[in-house]
């Protein structure tokens, strides 16, 4: 059973391999606002395609706003690299093979494989922003692929934040 992470901790521990054969590490990031990851199903998913290919068109407006972003899926590199190169994602960082362990450890719902294309294990869709203190702001974690944030709408948010100082929510325990 998944715990979810509780905004305004510590997010949990986070290391990936990236599709470009370097590793990622949320304690590495040194992002002027946010890391912001976004969690997709994977290569057999049409509705990730489509989410993240809203992503490219929003990447420089995240850079613009301090963001570094990395897109991540429970994929085998195979078929992250795939997705990469087919839905034409140009430099956004994509990472792969995340566990079901770091998946429970991020509150991600898992999901049994119900086609050949899938991946037999994979994670559902999620975002989640991380403060450069290495606490986590938001999260966002879905158990469907037609329920996420709206991307453009969060980049619209992030002057908003910044300017009001506005505190993570959900953190009564």
């Amino acid at each position: 059973m998944p715990t979810t992470p509780t905004p305004g901790a510590p997010a949990p521990a986070l290391t990936v391999p990236l599709i470009i054969g370097t590793e990622w590490s949320l304690d590495r990031q040194e992002p002027d606002s946010f890391t912001m990851i976004v969690v997709y199903r994977g290569l057999h998913c049409p509705v990730c395609k489509a989410y993240l290919q809203g992503l490219k068109a929003l990447y420089q407006g995240y850079l613009d706003k301090g963001f570094n972003v990395l897109t991540l899926s429970m994929d085998p590199e195979d078929k992250a690299k795939k997705a990469h190169d087919d839905w034409d994602l140009a430099d956004i960082p994509m990472g792969y093979g995340l566990t079901e362990d770091q998946a429970r450890d991020w509150g991600l719902y898992l999901s049994d494989s119900i086609s050949d294309a899938e991946t037999s294990v994979f994670a559902e869709p999620a975002v989640f922003w991380v403060k450069p203190d290495g606490t986590l702001y938001m999260a966002a974690i879905s158990n469907m692929p037609f329920a996420r944030p709206d991307l453009e709408f969060l980049l619209g948010k992030a002057d908003f934040i910044a300017e009001k100082d506005y505190p993570p929510r959900g953190t009564h325990g």
